[in-house]
């Protein structure tokens, strides 16, 4: 198992990631102090950093259930999503660990670039909604990532297993590794 911890530096947030490999599945557990509030995630994931379900709660009692089958179709709290079936990531807006998903699925050399489009999860409203997404790796521990649908763009920092390390004005890691 190993374990992660990052900072939120405009929000003060601190997350607590667990994630292991137990018959052949990705699992991550997370715990994210917002301070006013507590969110929580349990995600599964194949071997290649493809997502497959998500359990978001929060402390306020709110929640949800997102899937994503082998065969692409997407389901948002039971109900097919079909606008999302050209889809294979999940981002979550207050967590580092999502970025980890395409920079491993990816496999990208240096200097190399790719367009994805994510299932986004608003963790204020919970509300999923697509969102294009570039990543152009420009060294052996940096890509830049940048939305397509706006101007946010930064330069991230990862270790060797694509965890971010620094996510300029967005999160820091405080630990990781196991």
């Amino acid at each position: 198992m190993a374990t992660y911890r990052w900072r939120g530096l405009a929000s003060g947030s601190v997350e607590h990631l667990d994630l292991d490999l137990r018959e052949g599945v990705l699992r991550a557990r997370s715990l994210v102090d917002l301070g006013p509030e507590r969110l929580e995630y349990a995600m599964e994931l194949t071997p290649a950093w493809e997502f497959r379900v998500l359990r978001l709660w929060s402390g306020a009692g709110r929640q949800l259930d997102l899937a994503r089958d082998a065969d692409g179709t997407w389901r948002v709290d039971g109900s097919e999503r079909p606008d999302l079936a050209d889809t294979v990531d999940v981002d979550l807006s207050f967590s580092p660990f999502t970025n980890t998903l395409p920079v491993r699925r990816l496999g990208l050399a240096v200097e190399a670039a790719a367009d994805i489009v994510t299932a986004y999860v608003d963790g204020g409203t919970f509300e999923v909604t697509l969102d294009p997404q570039r990543y152009n790796r420009t060294a052996r521990d940096r890509y830049v990532y940048e939305s397509r649908d706006g101007d946010f763009l930064r330069e991230i920092t990862v270790d060797d297993d694509g965890f971010v390390v620094d996510y300029p004005g967005l999160f820091g890691r405080l630990t990781g590794g196991g």
